[in-house]
């Protein structure tokens, strides 16, 4: 059946990686159903190729940070968010959340914190200005990348600002760039079965197009393993590519899996994704994705060992030291909270590759030849 699936379907979509011709939604369709994933892996590992990629992987020293779990969503995927009233609910002041981050940065020394909060309603914009003002007065030399476009959102019901101007008074207070949470699937069907309060995903859209148009970079993201069919992945990625065609904004594509435990999908029966899932929606993000130029293997997802293995369907980053990552192990991931520099070393070198850590805009920090 392999070898058929490969003659019937696949063979086509070669010549067109080959040839660098873009593929369309009938074509990742075909890459989301076949069952070789051997070969779906080696056509993404060329498409890499063949677009410039190289034996290269990156990953960065940062530093997660939540500063609040408190949400006025609660999204029927999450596992983090708290109403104020739960006994697990924190709100970390600005001086509180700044002092853990220098205690830190001298035990560490990372080059980006990455900040993603609950929607808080109990406070107001300038929690986030003020925020983000005093990290970057604290450590002028790190990078902030904070807020999805869900928050940005948030932020503007907050203070009745537009998104350009939340944006523009964070950029001046120190933002660097955004992260990608918060597009979960974009399929209309999918957000009102897993998200119904959240909002309508041309925000999301919207937020990273202003802040493209701003200077300001972002990553981008797809949750899947839910219940999203093939169709809406792929819709999905091509949406991605429609908007990095448009700004050109988007660093990397972040596919996270699902992660079930501690959500109202438990109860429901639903479970991890697979191994095979997780490394076929790298590779197919790798052969839509054209003008992306980075995939992550998201480690703390899908652990170590398969991402390594993700470094040859099509991924070229292995993300970072993160330290302390709190909202994917709410939901059950059972992956270390924090990778030592030397142990992604490892791991790269020996999926045959070449280490590289980079800051936030991908500049070289240091290669281990």
């Amino acid at each position: 059946m392999a070898v058929l699936d490969r003659l019937d379907t696949l063979a086509p979509i070669r010549e067109k990686v080959e040839a660098g011709e873009r593929l369309d939604f009938e074509d990742g369709l075909a890459l989301m159903e076949t069952d070789d994933l051997l070969e779906l892996g080696e056509l993404a590992d060329l498409a890499r190729r063949v677009r410039g990629g190289n034996d290269e992987v990156y990953f960065i020293q940062n530093f997660y940070l939540n500063q609040t779990n408190v949400c006025r969503v609660k999204c029927k995927f999450c596992a983090f968010a708290m109403t104020q009233k739960e006994a697990d609910a924190y709100t970390l002041t600005a001086d509180e959340l700044v002092d853990d981050a220098v205690q830190q940065y001298e035990r560490v020394g990372f080059t980006e914190i990455h900040i993603v909060n609950g929607e808080n309603p109990h406070v107001d914009f300038d929690f986030y200005v003020e925020t983000t003002r005093r990290l970057h007065e604290a450590l002028p030399d790190v990078h902030l990348k904070l807020y999805t476009a869900s928050e940005i959102h948030h932020m503007t019901k907050l203070s009745g600002l537009t998104h350009e101007q939340v944006l523009r008074e964070l950029q001046a207070a120190g933002l660097g760039s955004l992260p990608g949470g918060g597009a979960e699937i974009f399929a209309d069907r999918v957000r009102q079965l897993i998200a119904p309060g959240k909002e309508h995903p041309d925000y999301w859209f919207h937020t990273h197009d202003t802040a493209h148009r701003l200077g300001i970079p972002t990553h981008c993201t797809m949750l899947y393993g839910h219940v999203e069919t093939y169709e809406e992945r792929v819709d999905h990625l091509l949406r991605l590519r429609e908007q990095q065609d448009k700004t050109g904004g988007f660093l990397a594509f972040i596919p996270l899996a699902f992660h079930p435990e501690n959500t109202v999908f438990e109860r429901r029966g639903w479970r991890f994704t697979t191994g095979a899932d997780d490394l076929k929606v790298i590779a197919v993000s790798r052969l839509l994705l054209d003008n992306i130029p980075n995939i992550k293997a998201y480690w703390i997802m899908m652990g170590m060992p398969l991402a390594a293995v993700a470094l040859h369907f099509g991924a070229n980053d292995v993300q970072g030291t993160v330290v302390r990552e709190q909202i994917f192990h709410a939901a059950g991931a059972t992956t270390e909270t924090e990778q030592k520099v030397e142990e992604l070393v490892r791991f790269v070198r020996a999926a045959g590759r070449l280490p590289v850590q980079r800051d936030t805009l991908y500049n070289e920090v240091r290669r281990w030849d």
